[in-house]
C-alpha cells in the first residue's frame, strides 16, 4: 500500500507542479485549490491548503469538507479505503447471491465463455457483449445498496409532496427502502436478475427507483470506475473459476446473508467459498 500510494503522489504531485510552473488557467478543481493557497500564502502566510490536502482531493471523492478545518492523513486514509469497500463488498454480495443460485451461476458462466473463449480476463470491449453479467451487477446493487443512504442538502426552500422542506435542510434519501418497494419491483427480496433483462434501466439515468450510485448533479463521480471495475472482477472471477460453498456453509445449507449496516453494507459475515480454476 505505502508504494501504492507513493506512486500515486508522484503522479499529483507532477501534474501540480507542471500546473503551478505555467499556470495556464483551466478552471479546474486543482485551478481553484491553487488559488486558495497562494492567497493564503499572501494574507496571512498560514497555508492550509497544503500539498497533503490537495493530493487527498483527488484521491477520493469528499462530501461537505471545510477546507479550513484540520484533518488528519489518517482520516484520509480511511476515506479511500471507504471508496474500495464499495467495490469489494458488491463483489462479495454477488458471489455469494451466486452462490446461492447455482443455477444463475451457470447461465452467468456459460455467456462468459460464450463471448471470451479461451481468453481468461474480461476486458472493457466485453461489457456490452455481456448483458446477464450487467444484469447480475444491477441486481447486486439493487438488493444489496452497498451505499443504503444518500445524504443532500436543500439549496432552496421548497415544497414536495405537501412538505415544505426549508433551505439549508439535511435530506435523507434512504436508497435500500427505494430497491425494495414491492410496488416498483416483483418479489424484490429475492435475487432475479431476469429483471434487468426486461427492464432497461442504466445507472445514469432519471430512474428514480434504482439509484445506487444517486443520480443528476449528485451523481456519485466513481460511477465510470466502479461501472467498469464491478463488471471486470466479477466476470474475471467466475469465468477463470469453479466456485463452491465452503464445508461449514455447506453444512448448513447456505450462507449467512445477514446485513451488517454502516457506511458501507457489508455481510456480518464474511463469504467463504471454495475456489477451483477451470
Amino acid at each position: 500500500m505505502a508504494r501504492l500510494f507513493a506512486t500515486s503522489y508522484q503522479l499529483m504531485d507532477s501534474q501540480i507542479q507542471r500546473r503551478m510552473r505555467v499556470r495556464e488557467r483551466k478552471n479546474d478543481l486543482l485551478d481553484a485549490m491553487l488559488d486558495m493557497s497562494e492567497k493564503e500564502q499572501a494574507d496571512s502566510g498560514r497555508v492550509t491548503v497544503t500539498r497533503d490536502l490537495m493530493r487527498a482531493f483527488f484521491t477520493v471523492k469528499l462530501k461537505d469538507v471545510d477546507l479550513y478545518g484540520i484533518i488528519s492523513s489518517n482520516e484520509f486514509q480511511d476515506l479511500f479505503v471507504g471508496a474500495s469497500d464499495t467495490t469489494s463488498s458488491t463483489i462479495e454480495w454477488a458471489l455469494a447471491e451466486l452462490l446461492q443460485n447455482p443455477q444463475t451461476m451457470r447461465k452467468l458462466q456459460e455467456e462468459l465463455r460464450s463471448v471470451l473463449g479461451s481468453r481468461t480476463q474480461v476486458e472493457d470491449s466485453d461489457i456490452d457483449s455481456l448483458p446477464y453479467l450487467q444484469a447480475v451487477v444491477k441486481e447486486t446493487l439493487r438488493l444489496h445498496s452497498v451505499a443504503p443512504l444518500l445524504s443532500y442538502k436543500a439549496y432552496d426552500t421548497v415544497e414536495l409532496h405537501g412538505y415544505t422542506i426549508p433551505k439549508g435542510s439535511s435530506v435523507i434519501v434512504n436508497v435500500w427502502a427505494i430497491h425494495h418497494n414491492a410496488e416498483v419491483w416483483g418479489e424484490p427480496q429475492k435475487f432475479i436478475p431476469e429483471r434487468f433483462l426486461r427492464k432497461e434501466v442504466s445507472f445514469s439515468d432519471r430512474n428514480f427507483e434504482f439509484l445506487p450510485f444517486s443520480s443528476g448533479r449528485h451523481v456519485c463521480l466513481g460511477l465510470p470506475l466502479a461501472n467498469r471495475m464491478l463488471h471486470l472482477i466479477l466476470g474475471s472471477l467466475l469465468h477463470r473459476f469453479d466456485w463452491t460453498l465452503g464445508e461449514d456453509d455447506a453444512r448448513r445449507g447456505g450462507l449467512d446473508m445477514t446485513e451488517k449496516f454502516g457506511l458501507v453494507l457489508s455481510m456480518a459475515t464474511p463469504i467463504h467459498a471454495i475456489a477451483k480454476k477451470r
